[in-house]
């Protein structure tokens, strides 16, 4: 790792640090562990991050700027409000399958013990993704399907399907993938 830039440096211990969070038994990761895996010490990985937090942190705005620079894509693209939603669900599924180590953010696992400013911080994607789910229920019912009355409750219900296939997918080590078999259930979901 000697002779790599700064900010190679930082991706290069977010990726390890991914890595790790894709062990099936999920144990808790410390700043000495991921320095093992690195061949680094422990005053190497503090030079790029202040706090394991900070490194936390760096996970979840990888999954921030992933999601919702995808999101923003699938709003362009679609024009039809449930082909959105649609979308967007398989998207959030399809971003976890690609992504198991992220998932564990996603859910909050890898966070436990952690600053609770990162869980606040999960807690706001959820919010942001609900938003999303809502703005494409609102584009579906000016186009005839669904009623608006039904929009926010919808939007929950879909977050909520969503981090349950992610908790069982990582509850599962990662062998459910969340995105498997999801056609029927995503087409009842999403009907009027």
């Amino acid at each position: 790792m000697a002779s790599t830039k700064p900010g190679q440096r930082k991706l290069q211990i977010l990726q390890a640090l991914a890595s790790m969070l894709e062990q099936p038994k999920g144990e808790k990761i410390t700043t000495a562990a991921l320095a093992a895996r690195l061949s680094v010490s422990e005053a190497a990985l503090y030079r790029h991050f202040a706090s394991k937090a900070q490194m936390y942190e760096g996970l979840i705005e990888f999954i921030e700027a992933s999601v919702f620079g995808l999101i923003n894509q699938i709003a362009e693209r679609e024009e039809r409000g449930v082909d959105q939603a649609h979308a967007i669900l398989q998207m959030l599924l399809g971003f976890a399958a690609s992504n198991p180590g992220m998932t564990r953010v996603l859910i909050g696992d890898a966070l436990v013990g952690e600053d609770e400013r990162l869980q606040s911080r999960m807690n706001g994607f959820y919010d942001r993704i609900e938003m999303a789910c809502r703005q494409a229920l609102r584009v579906a019912v000016s186009q005839g399907h669904g009623i608006e009355d039904d929009v926010a409750a919808r939007a929950s219900l879909l977050v909520s399907y969503v981090t349950g296939r992610w908790h069982r997918f990582a509850k599962s080590g990662f062998k459910h993938n969340p995105a498997e078999g999801t056609a029927v259930q995503l087409s009842l979901l999403l009907a009027a």
